[in-house]
């Protein structure tokens, strides 16, 4: 069922509340079939006992790990070379430059929010400095966010 709720999800950030809410209740019956838990108690402790993110912080994940094997050359170079870091623009120096930050592009339009390009970057830089490591293997990467996430 999990693979299901994963498929292409990450191309639903930024849809409406309301789709989230139905994708949410579809993952919530799953975990309350798989675990046989009634439908009054409360679903947060079954997602921890299941390891399972809810739908907004599985697209979150699944996003934050495709900018992560970018950096790490692990991507197609379609995706890859929509993501700009900080350092690689010649526009700009910070004294935040020894992180892998990426540039958000601007936009004005909602569906070019929900592009990759801007998305992940997003989500990359709002996460903490010691994730965005790039010394970080893929494994332990998705270990430490999906940590992180469940916080």
């Amino acid at each position: 069922m999990s693979c299901r709720l994963d498929y292409c999800n990450s191309q639903l950030y930024g849809m409406t509340d309301e789709l989230f809410q139905q994708l949410q209740g579809i993952q919530n019956a799953a975990a309350r079939l798989v675990t046989g838990t009634g439908r009054r108690e409360h679903i947060s402790p079954v997602f921890r006992r299941l390891h399972w993110l809810p739908v907004r912080q599985r697209i979150e994940f699944k996003l934050a790990l495709l900018i992560h094997k970018s950096l790490l050359c692990q991507l197609s170079s379609y995706l890859a070379d929509d993501c700009q870091l900080i350092t690689d623009s010649s526009w700009r120096t910070l004294w935040s430059s020894d992180t892998a930050t990426f540039v958000v592009p601007r936009t004005n339009s909602t569906f070019r929010n929900r592009s990759f390009a801007v998305a992940g970057a997003r989500i990359w830089n709002s996460l903490p400095t010691s994730l965005r490591s790039v010394d970080l293997s893929t494994e332990r990467f998705k270990r430490a966010l999906k940590t992180f996430l469940f916080v």
